[in-house]
């Protein structure tokens, strides 16, 4: 089989990495920035608020995660939201894009032990299922778990019994890879059709996404496999993809020039794209720390704001991580 299906039987199939809940953080494969710290949600919600109080409308539409996980990133956004204007949790209403069944589940417990029934979340199978008049759509690493084919030298990639070989490329993705002026690497696969998806039902919306990577082709191989906070490349000898084939994670470098083309064509406009340091500085992550400071103790405030060097410090994820806002 091609790579691309190999890939979404890795994360998606039936026994499928991603198909019951995973943890992240310590106890997990991998970090991830919802995981580091409440003030990365806390940010994005600073900055959809700014939205609201410039257009009064969007107080009223919805605001959704797409790939929510356990509901984290969500929870952090309203729990700021109140904070900001209690009155938004009843003019809001919430949402997330999970199709996985029992990540639902995670979410729906998750969402209970924060809010109880306060705040009621509805879950939609797939993004094209979102009809409304406006949502600001939030998402943290999805870019990166989109099936790829890989591509080197006028060949493409196929598995056959979790072995890797190499094949003449196909005319259409040498084609498409070419627009992109590349040669080597990981072709994203699904970026089209979920930028077509998301405009299908959605008539205004901000979409604000976080992810590693860059806005220009490195052809080069970055895909990789995450297992117990190790990395394994792909094509590292001491990685058996038999043994690690949906049991970790499988990744690679988003290249948001791809994201950015396949968004723009669809009618988005790129409000911005930049990296997660200056993103998270401009939606407001300092101020709401020195907030934090007066309502806290010494050994709080140092321990958050250790956390807060994980999300910004230019050699950790500040700069390696992206942020691309669109909006329609």
């Amino acid at each position: 089989m091609n790579f691309s299906n190999y890939m979404n039987e890795w994360l998606y199939g039936k026994e499928g990495y991603y198909k019951t809940f995973k943890a992240i953080g310590k106890a997990g494969d991998f970090y991830t920035a919802v995981s580091t710290s409440s003030f990365f949600g806390a940010s994005i919600a600073n900055h959809f608020y700014k939205l609201i109080q410039q257009d009064n409308f969007k107080r009223h539409g919805w605001l959704i995660e797409v790939g929510a996980h356990q509901g984290y990133l969500l929870c952090d956004m309203i729990q700021w939201l109140y904070t900001l204007d209690a009155t938004l949790v009843q003019t809001l209403k919430f949402g997330i894009v999970e199709r996985q069944p029992e990540v639902q589940k995670a979410q729906l417990k998750y969402i209970a032990e924060r809010f109880g029934l306060d705040i009621q979340i509805i879950h939609f199978n797939d993004i094209d299922e979102v009809e409304v008049d406006y949502a600001f759509l939030v998402a943290n690493e999805i870019f990166d778990a989109f099936p790829c084919e890989l591509i080197k030298d006028g060949e493409q990639a196929f598995v056959e019994n979790n072995i890797v070989t190499w094949r003449e490329v196909d005319d259409k993705l040498l084609e498409f890879a070419s627009t992109h002026r590349q040669v080597k690497g990981e072709v994203a696969v699904g970026y089209e059709a979920f930028a077509q998806n998301m405009a299908k039902g959605i008539k205004k919306c901000d979409f604000v996404s976080f992810d590693y990577g860059e806005k220009f082709v490195r052809n080069d191989f970055s895909i990789r496999v995450y297992q117990d906070h190790k990395t394994f490349p792909l094509f590292d000898e001491e990685l058996v993809l038999a043994e690690a084939f949906q049991k970790a994670d499988i990744t690679y470098d988003v290249n948001f020039g791809h994201v950015i083309n396949a968004f723009e064509n669809m009618g988005f406009k790129t409000e911005g794209y930049e990296t997660q340091a200056k993103a998270l500085i401009r939606f407001g992550l300092i101020d709401i720390l020195e907030q934090f400071a007066k309502q806290t103790t010494q050994e709080k405030y140092l321990r958050e704001a250790d956390k807060i060097k994980t999300l910004i410090a230019p050699t950790i994820m500040g700069d390696k991580f992206k942020m691309v806002h669109f909006s329609r």
